[in-house]
């Protein structure tokens, strides 16, 4: 039996994981994180369930103004592959969002981004921005990283290794969502040209790898409010069996 302030307990958890949103707007670079909350972030991260509790994971944290204008200046780059994929997820209209269940807005991304005429074969307005322009001059950026020498035990490709920095994600995410730290990923951070920048800035080693970074800090203007959608349960659910839903 569950008790009252179990049920209390529970709806919070539902909440903050339903309120969790990517913070997508300049973040102010004077309102520094305090220390207390850098640290709870951190010890969320190291909670993180893991395969074979591998703890397969090191964190960068970068706070120092010096260096975040380094990376600042790395240039980033959007491939067709990945504009053409993220075409596929694109709703251009909410109903039609609502209606789908997943995916994003258009509205959300750059006009080149929201067409495939000419083949997507230039993206001037993304193709070549400096990080900065993705960072917004955030006061914290954490990388989180990996050693490619090891592996779950008999995991192909290391599934069960990459699902484990996925959990460390999540607990890093929700932990500052509770504390009302704006965040927002940055994949672009593991992308191979930008990640050889990062070596070289950051001194990582060659076998080390950069799984995602986090842009950690607080809005300096209003954020923008996209609408967000789920799919409803009985869309992704099955019973006893798998049964091929209408959409798939």
């Amino acid at each position: 039996m569950t008790d009252s302030s179990g049920i209390g307990e529970f709806t919070q958890i539902s909440e903050l994981i339903r309120h969790r949103h990517s913070e997508r707007v300049p973040f102010d670079p004077g309102h520094h994180l305090a220390e207390g909350d850098v640290e709870a972030i951190l010890e969320a991260a190291r909670w993180a369930p893991t395969a074979h509790n591998m703890q397969n994971f090191e964190i960068i944290v970068v706070d120092d103004e010096a260096r975040l204008a380094a990376i600042g200046r790395v240039r980033g780059a959007t491939s067709e592959g990945f504009i053409r994929e993220n075409y596929a997820q694109l709703s251009f209209s909410e109903e039609e969002l609502i209606r789908k269940g997943t995916g994003l807005i258009a509205t959300m991304f750059p006009p080149s981004w929201r067409s495939l005429d000419g083949e997507a074969e230039e993206t001037p307005d993304v193709e070549h921005e400096l990080l900065d322009a993705s960072m917004h001059s955030c006061p914290v950026v954490m990388i989180v990283v990996y050693d490619t020498r090891k592996r779950a035990p008999a995991s192909e490709g290391d599934f069960l290794g990459i699902m484990s920095l996925g959990c460390v994600m999540q607990n890093m995410w929700l932990t500052a969502e509770t504390l009302g730290v704006g965040m927002q990923i940055m994949s672009v951070f593991s992308s191979q040209h930008v990640e050889d920048e990062l070596r070289k800035i950051l001194s990582i080693p060659n076998y080390i790898d950069i799984a995602f970074a986090c842009r950690l800090g607080y809005p300096s203007v209003e954020p923008d409010r996209y609408l967000r959608v789920r799919r409803e349960i009985q869309r992704f659910t099955h019973h006893n069996t798998y049964a091929v839903h209408g959409e798939d």
